[in-house]
């Protein structure tokens, strides 16, 4: 178990920052681009809100394994080599409006995006979970940890 210090600290990366960097396989190669996020609530994940337009969105559907790194702001850490951040391996879920639960994840992104409201009457977005499989928080240089879904939930929800 992570030190409630360090707790603090993932909850505080993971709650006050806005965006990830998100990993797709596009064609079998890897393929990186940004994303705003939110918290699932309970902690059971990360959502995100993306246009079908987008090649990630595409890789996500043909393939759900992802990857997500988000990183404290620059400036928080003495050197960028010790810059606290969180990277979670995991599987992406579309989040269908009829689904059970879409109310809750939906109103968790809205909470921290309330201008993204006009983006939900366009056809084309559509909420995806990311359920953690695998997390490592670093939370400074030579602080490094792997987390556990049940831990990750449980640092978040708490």
């Amino acid at each position: 178990m992570i030190s409630p210090e360090h707790q603090l600290l993932f909850k505080a990366i993971l709650h006050n920052q806005k965006v990830a960097a998100l990993a797709t396989l596009h064609e079998g190669e890897p393929f990186v681009s940004m994303t705003p996020f939110a918290v699932v609530p309970g902690g059971h994940g990360l959502v995100i809100h993306v246009s079908s337009l987008a090649t990630h969105t595409k890789d996500m559907l043909l393939n759900a394994s992802v990857g997500m790194m988000v990183m404290a702001p620059e400036g928080s850490a003495g050197t960028v080599l010790a810059l606290p951040r969180v990277s979670v391996q995991g599987r992406a879920h579309q989040c269908r409006r009829e689904s059970a639960g879409y109310e809750a994840v939906r109103q968790a992104y809205l909470d921290k995006f309330p201008e993204s409201l006009e983006l939900f009457g366009f056809g084309d977005f559509s909420l995806f979970t990311i359920t953690p499989e695998s997390v490592r928080f670093v939370a400074g240089f030579g602080r490094a940890m792997s987390i556990t879904p049940a831990e990750f939930a449980s640092i978040l929800a708490g």
